[in-house]
């Protein structure tokens, strides 16, 4: 609003009212002439289509402010080029293949269209009728972006806007992904670093040593390499020694138990694709018989004892999944801030309705039973699904990082990545929807799921675990980066077939897709030195002398005893699987464990509280808590674009900085004192970067800078004015009051 004042000195009210916003006169100011401005694009990256001037809209409030740019749509990603100048403040964590107003088109999750104030959801297809005025879009990485069209010439911003639904929405071929632009047009990816190596478990050597490092009893199949005996199953994998090779044959992988990790007492963890259970009765009656004997084929692995899960009958389903994440994430994609302010009225109990932590909760428990029967009971356990290869990559995965000291580190997990979700052919393509295909029933978040469950671990262990919290969160945005082979496939077949058939000279081999362990791709030294935990607790070098006296059975320290026998039987969660062993072992009696939810809850939290009574062990066995206040919010991945909730200068950040300063100048400390000693040559671990300058860090950070953030109320006005009622504040209800305080 623009005011004249009258002479005489008096002054009077407004009598000029200016319906131009700001923008609009920056924009009359500029030169008419000016030109679009494009990024710096990929080798095979192709702009479709442009439009310039549109406006990209603040967060702050809803005065529809923000600042001019050109906005297109390549192959890989929907840009918006500023027009203003860059800032000169350097970014620590600047991602060198896409910067922060840049959405892989393989990030996109939701498009709607902004037509008077209305908001109307985008499902694709050409827009017959008037195109908004507005696009909103929503990312999987929980970003969102609003521009408006309207400053654009007619015909740019109708092209631009049917150009974005077109490759964002629109159901599209393998073929058509990034990454095969990229692998054709880009030099040869630099040599992946041999430090740290992480296993790609893609050859038998792989296999063999990870069965050697556990001391696992079973043996390595390679009759899979060029995929004969099933399309689903790895090329190399692990079974037990009595599975026969005519059993390997049957049913196309289906029913083979696959070796996963084994325990230091001989004991393994196994899993298994189910077989169909609605069959004809001769069919169902030989489903039974290969099923017992592969059963018995993993009990004869360890003391002759096995348990069994059927891991739908006691877990939520993949469509359960995705319903309660889709429920759980539109708290956190909020358009302005009197959206959020209104949303967080009823924060708590909207959190707690989704069911997303509570699905959390229960991945965590029932990796901990299956530890619990690994490790007190010392019985192989066998977990099962339909396709084996959705929550028994969950639970197989999360087994491991509990009990073995070397998935906790960087290198190990993604080893662990690697050989339970990789080559254990998980389909990332069909669950992370990466061809935007209209049927979004194989559409669900179980990668996702599974980091939650690492993040809980993380943030209860700190010193557990090498890697840090930015990492995960990190790895959880590279699974919607269409350019790294590993979240791209469903399967190791699919994989190999694919990159052949679309290799340009395929008889000289696939083409080489990068692989997204390969950080250096996507940020530099320093930004990757914020991936290691600087709380870790490395494990000290043993002494030779003392080594000579003291030989543990195994390289993993453990915080509970072991027994060679099996405890008194008891009720349990799992059953065990006794009457074909009755007769082939000839064991007199084996109890059968009986299906009862209580007593397995009892069972786990006797167990847990029997873990916490011994001395804490960060190379050894970890447990999670899994009462309700230590289930947490992944604040970093949920809250970092939110401004309203930063902290500057405090939070989880400011703690981890000092913390981080104060071990390098431990470390520092050790360096001198080695270099007096005449110790050099030791190898020395990088310490987190944290920026040191005057500027506050926000809680936000390395995802955000201090300058994007707006300094503003807490709460507007007049927001604060509409949730506050006349009267008693006793007589209004408990969320309200909440809200206001």
């Amino acid at each position: 609003m623009l005011s004249l004042g009258s002479g005489a000195g008096k002054s009077v009210k407004p009598s000029f009212v200016s319906y131009v916003t700001p923008e609009e006169i920056k924009l009359t100011e500029k030169d008419p002439s000016r030109q679009e401005k494009h990024p710096d694009l990929l080798p095979g990256e192709v702009v479709f289509c442009s439009a310039n001037p549109i406006l990209k809209y603040t967060q702050d409030d809803l005065s529809q402010r923000g600042v001019f740019g050109t906005l297109l749509c390549t192959n890989f990603r929907i840009s918006f080029i500023s027009d203003e100048e860059p800032s000169e403040e350097a970014q620590l964590f600047k991602n060198k293949l896409y910067g922060e107003n840049d959405i892989p088109l393989t990030c996109v999750d939701l498009i709607y269209g902004g037509y008077d104030e209305k908001k109307k959801l985008i499902t694709g297809g050409l827009v017959r009728n008037k195109y908004p005025s507005k696009i909103i879009i929503h990312c999987k990485d929980l970003r969102v972006f609003q521009f408006s069209l309207t400053y654009a010439k007619e015909e740019e911003a109708r092209k631009i806007f049917q150009g974005i639904i077109h490759h964002s929405l629109e159901p599209k071929s393998l073929k058509c992904i990034f990454a095969f632009s990229y692998c054709e047009k880009a030099t040869s990816p630099p040599e992946f670093p041999k430090t740290q190596r992480t296993i790609m478990f893609d050859t038998v050597e792989d296999w063999t040593q990870e069965m050697k490092r556990t001391k696992g009893n079973c043996k390595v199949v390679s009759a899979n390499e060029n995929f004969s005996l099933s399309p689903k199953l790895p090329q190399f994998f692990i079974v037990p020694t009595n599975v026969s090779d005519e059993d390997l044959t049957k049913l196309q992988g289906k029913g083979i138990p696959i070796w996963c990790w084994s325990h230091h007492s001989g004991c393994a963890l196994f899993k298994t694709a189910s077989l169909p259970l609605m069959q004809e009765d001769g069919v169902s009656q030989m489903y039974k018989i290969y099923m017992d004997r592969m059963i018995n084929a993993v009990a004869q692995t360890h003391l002759f004892s096995v348990k069994t899960e059927e891991l739908s009958d006691t877990l939520p389903t993949i469509q359960d999944i995705q319903q309660s994440y889709s429920k759980f994430k539109q708290f956190f994609l909020i358009d302005n801030t009197t959206e959020f302010w209104l949303s967080d009225v009823k924060w708590f109990s909207s959190l707690e309705n989704s069911g997303w932590l509570d699905i959390i909760r229960q991945c965590l428990q029932k990796a901990v039973e299956v530890v619990e029967c690994l490790e007190k009971e010392n019985t192989n356990v066998l977990i099962m699904e339909e396709g084996g290869s959705d929550l028994c990559c969950v639970i197989s995965s999360l087994v491991q990082l509990m009990l073995d000291p070397y998935f906790r580190t960087l290198a190990g997990f993604q080893s662990l990545v690697q050989k339970e979700w990789v080559a254990g052919s998980h389909n990332f393509l069909d669950r992370c929807n990466h061809l935007h295909q209209k049927d979004k029933e194989f559409q669900s978040p179980v990668f996702l799921l599974f980091l939650e469950c690492v993040w809980q671990l993380l943030q209860q262990h700190g010193p557990a675990f090498q890697f840090s919290e930015t990492y995960l969160t990190v790895l959880s945005d590279s699974v919607h980066v269409s350019i790294f082979s590993t979240f791209l496939f469903n399967s190791p077949h699919q994989r190999n077939t694919v990159l052949k058939a679309e290799s340009p000279q395929a008889q000289r081999g696939s083409l080489n897709c990068p692989i997204v362990w390969d950080w250096s791709l996507q940020f530099e030294r320093k930004a990757q030195d914020l991936f290691t935990n600087p709380l870790y607790s490395e494990k000290t070098k043993q002494d030779k002398s003392l080594r000579k006296t003291c030989r543990p059975k195994h390289q993993r320290q453990l915080s509970l005893p072991s027994s060679a026998f099996k405890s008194t039987p008891k009720k349990g969660f799992f059953k065990e699987e006794t009457d074909s062993l009755k007769k082939m072992l000839r064991v007199k009696r084996i109890s059968r464990w009986l299906h009862s939810p209580d007593s397995a809850q009892a069972s786990t939290r006797e167990f847990y509280e029997a873990w916490q009574r011994k001395p804490l062990d960060y190379h050894g066995l970890v447990l999670p808590c899994l009462d309700g206040p230590a289930m947490r919010v992944w604040m970093q991945r949920y809250l970092r674009w939110i401004h309203e909730v930063q902290i500057f200068g405090g939070g989880a950040i400011t703690v981890m900085s000092k913390l981080a300063d104060l071990v390098g100048e431990v470390q520092e400390l050790k360096r001198e004192l080695d270099r007096q000693a005449c110790q050099a040559g030791s190898n020395h671990r990088k310490v987190a970067v944290f920026s040191r300058s005057s500027v506050r860090l926000s809680s936000a950070f390395p995802f955000a800078s201090s300058r994007t953030w707006s300094f503003k109320p807490a709460i507007p006005t007049s927001l604060l004015q509409s949730l506050v009622i006349t009267g008693n504040l006793a007589d209004q209800d408990d969320e309200e009051v909440l809200a206001v305080v």
